[in-house]
């Protein structure tokens, strides 16, 4: 094998890299909207960076979030990345949960955070393609107790799955039933097909994830929101986590990226499209793996290669030679991490062919032998 398993370098390393392809986050890396630049640069050119932002985010922004989401008679709060609000609710609301239900693979830091206040944490594994790759209601049921937190990911990160109409009222029936919360972790609901809000079907017990990291290529601003009904936001924001408010420079060039959302739109699924097809091509041709969900409704496809007789660090650690970063499943998944690595998409499509290239490159350790 070319490379070690050893895990990626730092981000402070790899920024360091300027010829690096960033594949291995699920942020949007296409040259940003005009308006959005201006509005960075005016905010910039009055020196917004020196005032607060409203506790609570510019009552604009958080219009047109409500908005966006289409949930009638719902609040947003702006928070400091989606990851904020996540962790606020994990651990503000720790003392009336009894339990948080979460998915393995999935993304691990809420349960980090509830399990640092001392709430137990029950993690149902979905790596299944006889489930479609996501938790099922029949799961749920089983383990579900007075007071849950359910945390779920749609569409799923790592694997590009996401719920259907269906499965979400049989989920959102048992919270209702049980007086459990949902939080709807729905930071890549702007690249998926017929996607369903389970605020609309259970709005009393449903908190809403948002992003700008994703779809907007805003990660290193750091915003994100938390919308639900006013009545179970407040349970939040008596006492916000930040209180003197999000990056004000961010929700400028929030409120700038909203107001051109569909043509922006257009262009980031366009090419998300394109490079996920440009990788599926590339493992089919390769023979090593297979993509797990295709197409995906995230910005990020998963491949499977077990078998291959690579891991999953040892795969990405090779590619990162080749100057291209990936992630292995390792980061998101326990049980099955050795099994998969993960390729974000909604990048440039260079990128996507000199993933195509890396990858061709890579020979497994058994042709080796």
């Amino acid at each position: 094998m070319s490379a070690p398993a050893t895990a990626a370098p730092s981000f402070e390393h790899l920024l360091e890299r300027p010829d690096l392809v960033w594949m291995g986050q699920n942020t949007t890396h296409l040259e940003p909207p005009a308006e959005v630049l201006a509005a960075l640069e005016e905010s910039t050119r009055r020196r917004e960076f020196q005032l607060y932002a409203p506790a609570l985010g510019f009552e604009r922004l958080r219009t047109q979030i409500v908005e966006d989401l289409g949930l009638t008679g719902a609040d947003a709060w702006i928070t400091d990345g989606a990851v904020g609000g996540l962790h606020h609710i994990c651990t503000g609301l720790a003392g009336s949960v009894s339990q948080v239900v979460t998915s393995d693979p999935g993304w691990p830091w809420p349960a980090r955070f509830a399990g640092l206040e001392g709430v137990p944490v029950t993690t149902l594994e979905l790596y299944s393609a006889e489930q479609g790759y996501r938790v099922t209601a029949q799961q749920i049921a089983e383990v579900i107790e007075p007071r849950s937190l359910i945390y779920l990911i749609d569409p799923l990160n790592p694997l590009g799955s996401r719920y259907t109409r269906a499965e979400l009222v049989a989920i959102t029936d048992l919270a209702r039933q049980t007086g459990s919360l949902v939080v709807h972790d729905c930071t890549y609901r702007h690249f998926a097909s017929d996607h369903t809000l389970a605020a609309e079907l259970y709005p009393e017990g449903t908190f809403t994830t948002y992003s700008f990291s994703k779809w907007l290529g805003l990660a290193g601003l750091r915003l994100g929101a938390v919308v639900a009904v006013p009545e179970l936001l407040g349970r939040l924001t008596e006492v916000p986590s930040n209180p003197l408010g999000a990056n004000i420079q961010a929700q400028r060039a929030a409120m700038a990226g909203l107001s051109v959302k569909e043509p922006w739109l257009a262009r980031v699924r366009a090419t998300n499209r394109t490079n996920q097809e440009t990788v599926r091509l590339a493992v089919q041709r390769s023979g090593l793996g297979e993509l797990v969900v295709f197409p995906s409704h995230g910005n990020f496809v998963a491949v499977d290669i077990a078998g291959s007789g690579w891991s999953a660090d040892a795969l990405c650690a090779a590619m990162l030679e080749r100057n291209v970063f990936i992630r292995p499943g390792t980061y998101q998944s326990p049980r099955f991490g050795e099994r998969f690595v993960k390729v974000s998409t909604s990048v440039p499509e260079e990128w996507g062919e000199r993933f195509a290239a890396a990858w061709a490159d890579l020979s497994t350790p058994a042709s080796q032998a």
